[in-house]
């Protein structure tokens, strides 16, 4: 069986760094090793760059934050592009990116295991190419991985949820309101994607609660017609970070007020320091909490069990919904293929903690 298995298996020496992942990332890095000469080889699990933009996004999402910060090296945005790109524009550029530096991934092959071998100092990793059962070896000297935060998508476990009955998605398979129109829907999470999701849904005269389990922080877009992630960007040059933190906490209460009424509790550790321990993004507001305030969208706690057509939540109000979209986030799959890290080392290295 043993040596079927490694009949099966074709090995390849690449002579260059081996990058797992094709999106702005994976590209990026191919395009840098490109302008120096280095031959690398670029595997992707999916049959286009840039998946989670082209197959698991929704329709009226935009880059959150301006352009500049988003362009790939050596290739600005286009000058007629707005500050903050649409979704199809984004995909439209990276499509030029990969075509201007004539990368050519390789597509619809999956990453199995990735070792390093200490005797020969190599990487080994093993693949499976879509629809067929032979299994690769890629054999390199060096490993990038460039998947992302974002591989996987977080499905909670919540009690109730099997017999709930009706329409249950994440809100990767969620593309627009206009199928939600005059129904009760219920999000899970309030995230960027929670928030836009609501946003969209009330858009479309659908009725949306909006769970909102833990704290977070809530951030305007935009100040006076200039980015506040920008304006942060600036100010870490200079300031330390807790002080920028007060900053841009100060400065959203005079612009956004208070939202704690609202039922949205700020986190006791600021956005830019939660960002950098825990990944955790701010969210940027971009008309969602109008509809707060406005009861257009009803901010509800944490669900206690769901039912037959209704949820009942931790406070022990009693929701009939129609549809359920799922914000819940998504997860790095990188901790169950690469085998030379502990999960715990990995996520330290992950978000530069101690």
């Amino acid at each position: 069986m043993a040596s079927d298995e490694l009949f099966k298996r074709r090995s390849i020496w690449v002579n260059g760094p081996l990058i797992v992942g094709a999106g702005p990332s994976g590209l990026a890095v191919g395009a840098c090793l490109k302008e120096q000469g280095v031959p690398f080889v670029i595997l992707e699990r999916a049959d286009c760059i840039a998946s989670l933009w082209q197959k698991r996004t929704y329709d009226r999402l935009k880059l959150h934050l301006p352009k500049q910060f988003c362009q790939l090296p050596e290739f600005p945005f286009p000058q007629d592009y707005p500050d903050y790109p649409t979704k199809t524009q984004f995909i439209d550029y990276l499509e030029a990116y990969a075509q201007q530096f004539n990368i050519k991934p390789r597509f619809n092959e999956t990453v199995l295991s990735a070792k390093y071998d200490e005797t020969g100092a190599i990487w080994r990793v093993r693949t499976l190419v879509a629809g067929e059962e032979a299994e690769m070896e890629y054999i390199s000297q060096w490993l990038v991985v460039a998947t992302g935060e974002n591989a996987e998508c977080v499905i909670p476990d919540i009690d109730g949820m099997e017999e709930f009955g009706g329409e249950r998605i994440h809100a990767c398979d969620y593309k627009s309101g206009e199928a939600y129109r005059g129904k009760r829907v219920l999000v899970v999470g309030c995230g960027n994607s929670g928030m836009e999701v609501c946003l969209d849904l009330c858009h479309h005269n659908a009725l949306p609660s909006m769970v909102v389990r833990d704290s977070v922080h809530v951030l305007p877009r935009e100040v006076f017609g200039k980015s506040i992630f920008a304006l942060a960007v600036c100010l870490m040059k200079w300031l330390p970070l807790w002080l920028v933190d007060k900053f841009l906490l100060g400065l959203a209460k005079v612009v956004l007020g208070d939202m704690e009424k609202y039922g949205l509790k700020r986190p006791s550790v600021g956005p830019m320091e939660l960002k950098n321990t825990h990944g955790k993004s701010p969210v940027l507001d971009i008309g969602a909490l109008a509809k707060i305030r406005s009861g257009d969208i009803k901010v509800v706690p944490g669900i206690k069990k769901f039912s037959t057509g209704r949820v009942e939540l931790v406070d022990g109000q009693v929701l009939e919904v129609d549809s359920v979209v799922l914000a819940t986030g998504y997860r790095s799959n990188v901790p169950s293929w690469l085998q030379v890290l502990s999960v715990e080392r990995w996520n330290t290295q992950r978000f530069g903690g101690s």
